[in-house]
Formats: C-alpha cells, structure tokens, sequence
C-alpha cells in the first residue's frame, strides 16, 4: 500500500523548475566550481601547450606495370581481364602501409622514442623496448584509409612538431615504396633464375651427350621409324606366312585327292582289239595232215588197215583234223594296249603337287626363320625407341627448362631495372608537407574547452546532488517519509533568530 502511495506521489509530483535547477548549482557550487575549472584550466593548457599539426600525403594505385607471374610456362600472357583496381588491393596496400616492420623503420629513422617526453621516467629501458613503444604510438596517430570510389589512400600523421609531421610521412613513403617492392617482386630472382639457367644449360648438354651416345652405340637414326619400317615388313611377312600356310593346306588335299584318283584309275588301257586266223598254223597243220594222209596211203599199200603202223598214221590225222578243226573255231586275238591319259594326267599332277609341297614346306621354314629374326629385331627396336624417346624427351624437356629460364632471366632483369627506376603500380600522389596551421585552433579549443567545462562541471554538481542522501526541502521530506511537516528552519547563518 505504501509502494502505491509512493508511486501516485511520484507520478504527481512536477518537473522540476529552473529555480530548483539553479539551487541545485548553489546547493554543490564547490563541485560545480572545481570541475568547471579543472577542464576548462585543462583546455587552456591544450590550446597554448599542446596544439598538433597533421602532415597529409596521398597514395595512387594504379595499373602502369604488369610483373609477369613466376610459373612453369614458358610465356606467361600478362592478365588483362582486371583493368581497374580492385578493392582488396586497396586494402593490401592500406595493410602495408600499416605493417609493423615499415612502421619500425619509420620510428627509427625518425628517432620518436626521443620525442617521448615519458621516457625520462623510464631511463634504464633497452633501445628495443623504446623502439616497440614509439611503434606503436605511431601506428595509433598513422590513419590510413582508403578514400571512397578512387584508387586514391589517404594517410594522415598528427604531430606537435609540423616539421616532424611531414618528416615521418616521407619516410613512411619510403620505406612503404621499398616494402612494396620487395613483396610484389622478392629479391634474388634474378640470382635464382642465373643459377637455375647454368643448371639447366648442363642438364641440357648431358641430355644431348646420352641421346649421341645410346644412338651411336647402337648403330640406330630414328629408332621409332626403323620400328615402324619393320614392323610393315613384318605384317607382309606374316601375311606371306599365312598364305604359304594356306597354299600348303590347298596342296596336302590336292595331294591326297590326286593319290585317291589314282589308286581309283588303271595304267593302261585297250586301244585296239584284232581278231583273225593263224594261216602259218593252219599252212603248217593241213601240209601235216597231208604229209599223214600220203604215208596212210603208202602204209596201206603194203600193211593191213590194222596194221600197228597204220593205226598211228590214223590216230595222228584224227588229231591233226582236230587241231585243224580247233584252230578254225578258235581265231587269233590280236589285242593292243596303251598308258592311260588320266591316269598319265594324275600321275603327273601329284608329281607337281609333291614338288610344289615340297617348295611350299621349304618357304614356310624360311618364312618362319624370317619371322623369327624380324621379331627379335622388332622387340629390340621397339626397346631402343623406348630408350630414344625418352632420351629425346628428356633433352626436349631440358632445352624447354633451359629455354624458360633464359626467358625468366630476362624478365627478372627487366624487372630489377624497372624497380631500380622506381617505376612501380604505386605513386605518391600527394607529399606531405609541413603543416602552417595546427589541426585546431587555440580559440576553438578554447571555447570548446569552456562548454566542455561547464557541462563537466554541472553534470558533476547534479550527480553530488543526486547521491547526497539528505533531505533538503519539505516536499522531499513528505515524499520520503510520507510525514506532515510541521515547521522547517532555514540553514545556520550565524545570526541569532528572534522568536
């Protein structure tokens, strides 16, 4: 219930007035006085003492060069695809601006650990330690930015020394331009690629000088032509081959076929058949049977028909009537024979298919010989162009290795001779020059240290006020403690008060 009365008294109680303000000031007049003094006392000191001067210089990136890149090709097209700048090159180069090494060189050429007025304080520090602390100190007074839609990066230095502004921002150039070089082309590549061209010129010569060697040793020109010339010869010998293997087939059968034909076939044959008498026989045979019948006549005169004698001389013309009577029904056969044509025909075409076999069995044991020679040839040629292509590749790859390395030599030549004339991707826009005018004036700084003062100062009296727990005015009293006020009396003056 209470909480509630005190948060209606709240939202009921009004803004407070000015007067209220004002007596606030008056209640913490000595906090008002002395923080309002201190800064504003502070200001003054800064506006007399301590004024800076800011030094400016200007750095342009541009496109006016372009390095070929370190690679394994021979000619490396530069890249015209990026024309414009783009923005993490800006930033690379914003980056090295602020790197640590060219800020180092900055404050040692510059002696800053000298300007720190600190340092007296601290006289047994090492020279490494001072160096390290101005560095930093210079890189929180460096501003480094690049400036929106241009290739422009804008570097302010602020200084109490004017002179020592434009000082530190000319050996920030200075060194910035050697720092830049040295990371877009490293040193020593003109070394390196001397080196690496004597290297290569020697891998080149020994690369040659084992070609010669194998080539000579071997009797061999174009290892690779001879093997294909061969290897043509061999498939026509192989074809021969094939077609003798066939032709031989072709004669067995012709010789087993022509062997049938004439176990099938007779030798000869008939060519004339004659058929007649013997008239020598019968001439002789009748003068007999003659010769017979005479002596039968003659025996008959003088013996009896049964005479012994007579009965020979009968028999025997019996016998010659017979042989007579024989040889008139049994004619002479005169018969004659000749060699056979076909069997003559095939007698002498297996004769030639023998021959012809045996031609075909002799060309096959030379075709095979030859086979087997243009074969181990062709094993030991195709062997060799092996070896002499690799040889031959390794001299083409050592004469390109030495041939890209002459070319990289020249570049990095170039390229040293174009660092060595300054003529890099960075200008320097703008030098830095010493600063006439201090970056605030004294009486800005002034007045802006006189509100700066006041405000101080009535920010710190309202917050005394704020945490000073008494109770100064009857309605605080009645909002606090939520009491009637009976009487209140004013703040001791030192004068007695009447009743």
């Amino acid at each position: 219930m209470l909480e509630e009365n005190q948060e209606s008294l709240e939202t009921q109680s009004p803004s407070p007035t000015a007067r209220e303000l004002a007596m606030v000031l008056f209640r913490q007049s000595r906090i008002f006085a002395g923080v309002t003094g201190l800064v504003f006392t502070l200001a003054l000191v800064y506006a007399i003492a301590g004024s800076s001067y800011r030094a400016h210089l200007s750095v342009l990136v541009r496109r006016g060069r372009s390095d070929p890149p370190v690679t394994g090709q021979q000619s490396a097209p530069p890249d015209f695809s990026r024309v414009e700048v783009t923005e993490e090159e800006l930033n690379s180069e914003v980056e090295l601006l602020k790197d640590d090494e060219v800020l180092r060189r900055v404050a040692e050429a510059n002696d800053l650990a000298a300007h720190d007025w600190l340092h007296w304080l601290r006289p047994h520090e090492d020279e490494a330690i001072l160096i390290e602390r101005a560095t930093k100190k210079l890189a929180d007074r460096l501003k480094v930015e690049p400036i929106k839609k241009t290739n422009l990066i804008s570097v302010t230095y602020d200084a109490g020394d004017p002179k020592l502004a434009a000082q530190v921002l000319r050996s920030l150039s200075s060194a910035y331009l050697e720092k830049h070089m040295q990371v877009h082309r490293p040193a020593g590549q003109l070394r390196f690629f001397d080196r690496q061209t004597a290297e290569s010129g020697e891998q080149l010569e020994e690369a040659k000088q084992e070609l010669l060697s194998f080539t000579k040793s071997r009797g061999l020109v174009v290892a690779s032509q001879q093997r294909d010339l061969l290897l043509q010869r061999l498939d026509a010998v192989e074809g021969s081959y094939g077609q003798n293997l066939v032709e031989m087939s072709e004669a067995e059968h012709r010789v087993r076929e022509l062997e049938t034909e004439l176990s099938e076939l007779p030798q000869r044959t008939t060519t004339q058949i004659r058929n007649a008498d013997n008239p020598e026989l019968l001439r002789s045979l009748k003068a007999t049977l003659l010769d017979l019948e005479l002596k039968q006549t003659q025996l008959l005169t003088k013996f009896e028909p049964s005479h012994r004698l007579v009965l020979e001389v009968n028999q025997q013309i019996l016998q010659t009537r017979a042989a007579i009577a024989s040889e008139q029904l049994t004619p002479v056969r005169d018969e004659t024979t000749d060699k056979d044509t076909d069997y003559e025909w095939a007698q002498g075409e297996l004769e030639k298919a023998r021959v012809a076999m045996k031609g075909l069995e002799a060309r096959k044991i030379a075709t095979a010989a030859e086979l087997d020679e243009y074969r181990g040839l062709a094993r030991r040629l195709g062997e060799a162009a092996i070896t002499q292509d690799l040889l031959a590749s390794n001299e083409k790859a050592a004469e390109e290795n030495y041939l890209l390395y002459v070319k990289k030599r020249e570049e990095a030549r170039m390229g040293d001779a174009l660092d060595q004339g300054g003529i890099v991707n960075v200008a320097i826009a703008e030098q830095p020059l010493v600063p006439a005018l201090p970056v605030w004036p004294p009486g800005i700084v002034a007045l802006a240290g006189l509100i700066a003062a006041f405000s101080s100062g009535t920010g710190a009296a309202f917050a005394a006020d704020y945490l000073d727990p008494a109770l100064r005015t009857p309605e605080e009293v009645r909002s606090c403690l939520e009491l009637p006020v009976l009487a209140s009396l004013p703040a001791a003056t030192g004068k007695r008060l009447s009743a």
